[in-house]
């Protein structure tokens, strides 16, 4: 269970700097002082945001090889590495293989030397009219000039993401997010993972996909998970706009993978509107009940279990105020709201709950009662069940809880076969 972050904006790199920075400074530790909090929480993996140097925000790389100056040196990461290890964490790397950015080298090496750069075939260029040193017309991601991408027929670009891959599993991180990876063919990763497992076995990928066939993406692809965004707006939707018909529907949805694959679940990330700002603080804990109640691989974006806010916008920018600066080192518990400190409760408890039940990695969910308002889902083996039940109404209401009995978390008055749930209340049940 991984907890989230995306380095730059927590340790309060400057995100879009004037000029190109050199100048090493020592930001990383930052992340090692939080480590013991991650622990506390339950968590036993750290999936860290782009780490490598690159232009801006950390997705348009120049260099797969070198620690972004911004956060440290091989020094830091290697630090870093060794006392996530000492602690049983283990680390993901999140590896932007789908494009580069304009100033990598060996995209400038097309713009001094043209279809001659050794580095041409990494790219899908057009040369009509070009003239050397002008600018060359590349493929983009999604119409973002400054992310030029890869050329993924090209064994060379094969070869350069096999490489960066088993540099840095040789150097101590135990599997990569591949970001953007719908952008990638499926047989890009299928000739790429191979490679790299043939010497990293038990490395684990998890491709960020945010529509399509997932079933069959994980298949032709042969990563182990998907980021599963549509349970993610089952979640929240469903709880903003009071119809928790969407909730049910995303999770019969979700038991359809589970055939496949364990989806990598979340209900905040750096990409997406804070949780605590979609649904409201008071309502947080609701969505984690969920998240942590059924099948998959779920990850905490530092920053949700304190209740953070902020909006993800698009523009310019448009993700800074989901990607903050965090202090030096984790508040005390004295010095959190009320709110706070009830969210992260809820985190601990059930994150608890969850290591005590592994087997809801992969376990299917029932929906056995659902209105607009509340639902409880039921998540089983022949021998074990987790009874989850949601109120999010403004009233107190009565609602089935099957075979449930005993009380784990939360809040309601047990009747054996039912139990009442107060207003705004939710309760998590093992049976």
């Amino acid at each position: 269970m991984w907890w989230h972050v995306y380095p730059l904006g927590f340790t309060g790199a400057p995100i879009r700097p004037e000029a190109e920075t050199t100048t090493v400074t020592h930001r990383l530790p930052q992340i090692e002082g939080w480590l013991d909090h991650l622990v506390g929480l339950g968590l036993n993996g750290l999936l860290l945001g782009p780490v490598f140097a690159s232009e801006t925000h950390g997705y348009d790389t120049v260099d797969h090889f070198r620690i972004d100056p911004r956060l440290g040196d091989d020094a830091d990461i290697d630090a870093l590495l060794s006392a996530a290890r000492a602690r049983g964490i283990r680390v993901l790397f999140d590896g932007v293989f789908n494009h580069v950015g304009r100033a990598h080298p060996a995209f400038r090496a097309l713009e001094e030397q043209g279809p001659s750069a050794p580095t041409a075939s990494l790219f899908r260029a057009r040369w009509e009219g070009w003239t050397p040193g002008a600018r060359v017309d590349a493929d983009v991601f999604e119409g973002h000039d400054a992310l030029v991408a890869l050329d993924h027929s090209s064994p060379a670009a094969e070869d350069l993401v096999a490489r960066v891959m088993t540099y840095w599993l040789d150097r101590g991180i135990d599997g990569w997010r591949l970001d953007a990876a719908y952008a990638v063919p499926s047989s890009f990763w299928a000739r790429v993972l191979p490679r790299v497992r043939s010497a990293h076995p038990d490395a684990w990928f998890v491709g960020e996909v945010i529509h399509g066939d997932a079933a069959r993406i994980v298949s032709e692809a042969t990563v182990d998970s998907l980021t599963q965004y549509e349970l993610w707006q089952g979640i929240w939707h469903a709880i903003a706009d009071r119809n928790l018909f969407e909730l049910e529907h995303a999770i019969v949805r979700h038991n359809d993978l589970l055939s496949v694959f364990a989806p990598q679940t979340f209900v905040g990330n750096h990409d997406v509107t804070r949780i605590a700002t979609a649904i409201g603080a008071d309502l947080v804990p609701h969505a984690l009940a969920v998240l942590f109640t059924v099948a998959g691989v779920p990850s905490v974006y530092a920053g949700d279990e304190y209740g953070y806010e902020g909006v993800k916008e698009d523009r310019v920018g448009g993700d800074d105020a989901v990607r903050p600066a965090f202090p030096a080192t984790p508040p005390s518990a004295a010095s959190l709201s009320g709110a706070a400190s009830g969210i992260l409760s809820a985190h601990q408890q059930l994150i608890a709950l969850r290591r005590q039940h592994p087997w809801l990695h992969r376990a299917h969910t029932d929906v056995i009662h659902r209105d607009n308002t509340s639902i409880v889902l039921r998540t089983a083996t022949s021998d074990a069940a987790v009874l989850t039940a949601l109120n999010i109404a403004d009233e107190a209401i009565e609602v089935p809880v099957a075979d449930a009995a005993h009380l784990a978390v939360g809040d309601a008055e047990h009747r054996g076969a039912t139990a009442v749930l107060p207003a705004r209340g939710f309760a998590v049940f093992t049976g």
